[in-house]
């Protein structure tokens, strides 16, 4: 009889009243211990770009999400979301000039093009229109199909000016610490917020965003 080789064929091999126990031990567990169920390395940068996103007129916007739909029901005038790598921002807008923000979390990093990428996302939007802007920094190497770029705060702003935002249009924020990016080297690590610190140590950043305004007239809409 060959014996299973993995954690995850020995939970197949547990009676199904003991696989019972251990998903409700498991939940009852992360009850008292306070676990959250949201990873630490993006609990700041959750709650920034949430807290940007909350300041606009969001019920008169219409909106598009790539790579996800964590969004969906955040209160936009319209909703539309694509996934990465189906749709590849690097090939052409998703349409022109038809979104008042477009959100892409976790995405730039995946691209083979970031700038052809950046510049299409501007394509998409009206003039005026928001870019909401995520990656990481200081985390494992995670292929989906592809894991390509790195950026920090500096350098993603230049990224976005290179592809025709303005400047003085664009906020940028990261956080992260030693902690989290050493407990990240195995997996990712959920959030307890008396255990797990989430003051900001900028030499060790985690997760790096932006928030960036597309101009009135955009040169990169004429490219």
């Amino acid at each position: 009889m060959r014996h299973p080789d993995s954690r995850e064929e020995w939970k197949d091999w547990l009676p199904t009243p003991v696989r019972v126990m251990a998903r409700q031990s498991k939940a009852l567990g992360k009850q008292l211990l306070d676990v959250r169920d949201t990873q630490w390395a993006r609990v700041v940068m959750d709650r920034e770009t949430e807290k940007f996103v909350r300041s606009l007129d969001c019920s008169s916007m219409d909106a598009v999400e790539v790579a996800g739909n964590k969004w969906e029901r955040f209160g936009f005038r319209s909703y539309r979301n694509v996934y990465h790598p189906q749709y590849d921002l690097c090939e052409k807008p998703i349409d022109v000039a038809a979104f008042d923000i477009m959100i892409a979390e976790q995405v730039l990093e995946h691209v083979l093009w970031p700038y052809r990428a950046v510049r299409n996302a501007i394509k998409s939007l009206r003039p005026g229109g928001v870019f909401v802007v995520t990656t990481p920094f200081l985390i494992p190497i995670h292929e989906q199909p592809f894991d390509c770029s790195r950026w920090s705060e500096m350098g993603l702003k230049q990224l976005l000016v290179e592809s025709g935002f303005s400047s003085g249009a664009i906020v940028t924020g990261s956080w992260g610490n030693r902690a989290c990016v050493c407990a990240n080297f195995q997996r990712w690590v959920d959030w307890i917020p008396w255990k797990h610190s989430l003051k900001n140590d900028p030499k060790f950043p985690v997760h790096v965003w932006a928030f960036a305004r597309k101009d009135r007239e955009s040169w990169s809409d004429k490219l």
